[in-house]
């Protein structure tokens, strides 16, 4: 097959139109101690919050899939639409509205087009990159990685303004990043369109016992990140009231822990040329899974650069995995269907983080909270199951 180059500015281009409009993903969690305020009766407002952005794009990478969007529509113009759509909905949760059911509206709509950004963005790396995915979409998931944590630096450098700056913000950014991506990325050469309308077609990368494999680790993956994500300013916070003299910044902490993540997903991107992406990715996984079995250990240390360094270290191998998966997904997807097949491994790996969310908030209520994280090593357990049943060694 002849080599087709495509122009450098592509990949620059697509990951920064990447970052900007994930920005969207944290937002409101950036901003929680202040929606708090307002809503002060619902007491799982934090998990209420994150799990609805997730229902909501997983309720649009199932519609995504099922009507094959990512293959049927040229992608750039799928993907600026539902930037657009993103930030006007994200700015809602700025009205001055009293019933917490319109700030969970808000976001859920916010996740359902958050799934034509994320998923569309790989599909348009997919279809310029052959050669050299791995590295491309350790890139891309990367800027992924740097806009979830970039709200909570955006509350740091706003700290004396009022909460709807992040908000507003963040709005405007995508709204830049999707027209960067429509105006200046064109379908790309390995682009095939799908045909027709196929309302199975998001089963037929299943079919593959290789797609199934690392399907399957990515889920263990989805079941350990956004949780981790999530309750990271819990586990900050939690750390600051046993031990008062530590005076955590939580804010910028956060956003340090979780950018690190953007840091280790396009090391792993690169080392991924030389070394494979399948066996980085099971190292990763391995990696952030003994983190959470060994979590009772430094989550209650009298050492707070202890706590810290592991918390780095964690967000770096949490996240190292997710550029390796998505490569090796899209690479062993139905050329037709590519932008499908990753769409709806998508839409099952973030239902399972609702789930994993969900479970740790409630056990929060009942177990010690030492212990609890432990259930996070759970997900890595599976994935590495998963892809030790891999045909390919």
């Amino acid at each position: 097959m002849t080599s087709i180059n495509p122009p450098k500015f592509v990949l620059p281009v697509i990951v920064i139109g990447q970052f900007l409009c994930t920005s969207l993903w944290f937002a409101g969690n950036a901003v929680l101690p202040d929606l708090v305020k307002n809503f002060a009766t619902d007491p799982n407002l934090l998990a209420n919050l994150t799990s609805m952005v997730q229902f909501g794009f997983i309720a649009g990478t199932l519609s995504f899939s099922l009507l094959a969007i990512a293959d049927k529509f040229p992608p750039s113009k799928v993907f600026f639409i539902c930037a657009l759509a993103a930030a006007f909905f994200n700015a809602g949760i700025c009205l001055k509205i009293n019933d917490v059911a319109f700030l969970h509206l808000f976001r859920f709509l916010t996740g359902f087009m958050l799934a034509g950004i994320y998923p569309v963005g790989m599909k348009i790396a997919s279809d310029y990159f052959k050669e050299g995915l791995g590295k491309s979409l350790g890139f891309l998931v990367g800027a992924l990685v740097l806009g979830t944590a970039f709200p909570h630096l955006l509350k740091t450098l706003t700290a004396n303004f009022h909460w709807e700056y992040v908000i507003y913000t963040t709005s405007f950014l995508a709204i830049i990043g999707g027209a960067m991506i429509a105006f200046f990325i064109p379908n790309g050469p390995f682009r095939k369109a799908g045909q027709q309308l196929r309302f199975n077609s998001f089963l037929e990368g299943f079919k593959n016992a290789e797609f199934r494999a690392v399907a399957f680790g990515y889920f263990g993956h989805m079941w350990e990140l956004y949780t981790f994500w999530a309750f990271l300013p819990s586990i900050l916070l939690s750390y600051q009231t046993r031990y008062p003299d530590a005076n955590l910044n939580i804010s910028l902490l956060t956003f340090l822990i979780i950018a690190a993540g953007g840091l280790s997903c396009m090391v792993g991107g690169l080392l991924s040329q030389r070394f494979g992406a399948k066996k980085l990715a099971t190292i990763a996984l391995l990696l952030s899974g003994l983190c959470c079995l060994l979590s009772p250990l430094f989550l209650f240390t009298d050492y707070t650069m202890v706590l810290l360094a592991i918390l780095f270290f964690w967000g770096l191998v949490v996240t190292a995995d997710s550029p390796l998966f998505s490569s090796l997904i899209a690479q062993h997807a139905p050329e037709a269907s590519r932008g499908t097949s990753l769409t709806i491994v998508n839409c099952m790996g973030f239902a399972l983080t609702i789930v994993s969310i969900q479970v740790i908030n409630l056990l929060s209520k009942q177990l010690n909270s030492q212990y609890l994280y432990m259930i996070l090593g759970l997900g890595p357990a599976l994935g590495l199951w998963a892809l030790k049943q891999s045909p390919k060694k």
